[in-house]
């Protein structure tokens, strides 16, 4: 374990997906989703696959003992990748990145609902103190002419259910790969995602995909290349760092989301946007601590009533 080289990879990987949606929202709402998916994903799999072929690993990517339980993994990520690049086209990158950050709240309900996990008091007071974030985010949406115009426009309304939608989806895949985790390798999951995402992607061909100029297609291509090269990154910082050590730097994404905003697009934020994301993220740390402080007194637990065990277990390498 080395947390500092955790932590140093995750700011990485969240660069790396911040610049990644900078480029869909370069292409904007023009671009079929579907296109965007597909070269995301597709592209996706030439890093991962050159990774795991430099580690011997091929073999482990395909291989798979619960093949409906990876296609059901991947139903959830076709959902919530079309919904989050919808969303970005549509919405101000900062805007759409806080709105995606409500995702871990959603996977303490989700986590209670279908795992049955017993959540307590703290953790529920943090799903509502970070939705109260969401309403602080969208009120200027919700306000007198504003309202008026994005329902004229359709494209901020549009964006926000996208929003709300993607985040939901991903909270869904979340609970699907703590289920995978038990008996799938990492590689495969990786995989299969991006292989159900590209497929799906390519399915809408038919319906009218657009020509890209040079300058798109190398925006399309950087989009798959960005996306598998921050999966990468965030796989092997989860191999140096415990998630509880390395999770809140997810949050500096928001960062980069503002930067790039502005730099690329002048999208200056709003306070609300400001204040709801600093709610938002200040609910979903204080999930990754509670999460962090039970698993230590679980470990505390189980090395008071099987002191031997935990003997052991700590000298085995």
């Amino acid at each position: 374990m080395n947390p500092t080289r955790g932590i140093a990879l995750k700011l990485v990987s969240a660069l790396l997906f911040a610049v990644m949606s900078a480029l869909v929202r370069y292409l904007g709402a023009r671009y079929p989703i579907g296109q965007v998916v597909f070269y995301r994903s597709a592209f996706a799999l030439v890093p991962l696959l050159v990774v795991y072929a430099w580690r011997g690993e091929l073999a482990a990517v395909v291989r798979t003992e619960r093949p409906l339980g990876q296609a059901g993994r991947g139903m959830l990520s076709i959902a919530g990748m079309f919904f989050n690049f919808g969303a970005v086209a549509r919405l101000p990158l900062v805007e759409s990145n806080a709105i995606a950050f409500t995702s871990p709240l959603f996977s303490v309900a989700l986590a209670a609902l279908i795992l049955k996990e017993r959540v307590r008091v703290y953790r529920w007071s943090a799903v509502t103190i970070g939705f109260v974030g969401v309403l602080v985010v969208l009120s200027p949406h919700l306000s007198g002419d504003e309202l008026t115009v994005a329902m004229a426009s359709a494209t901020s309304l549009v964006g926000i259910l996208y929003a709300i939608g993607g985040s939901l989806a991903n909270a869904g895949t979340v609970i699907q790969t703590r289920r995978l985790a038990e008996s799938e390798s990492t590689s495969s999951i990786v995989f299969y995602f991006s292989l159900s995402c590209a497929l799906a992607g390519l399915a809408t061909w038919p319906f009218g995909w657009i020509g890209p100029t040079p300058t798109e297609l190398a925006a399309l291509i950087g989009i798959g290349f960005l996306g598998g090269t921050g999966h990468i990154f965030l796989t092997e910082s989860y191999r140096h760092a415990s998630a509880s050590v390395v999770a809140p730097f997810d949050y500096t994404s928001m960062i980069w989301a503002l930067i790039l905003g502005y730099a690329m697009f002048g999208e200056a934020p709003t306070q609300a946007i400001v204040l709801g994301s600093v709610i938002i993220a200040a609910a979903g740390l204080f999930v990754i601590w509670r999460e962090r402080r039970l698993a230590m007194m679980q470990r505390r637990h189980a090395r008071a009533l099987h002191p031997g065990e935990a003997a052991t277990t700590l000298r085995t390498p």
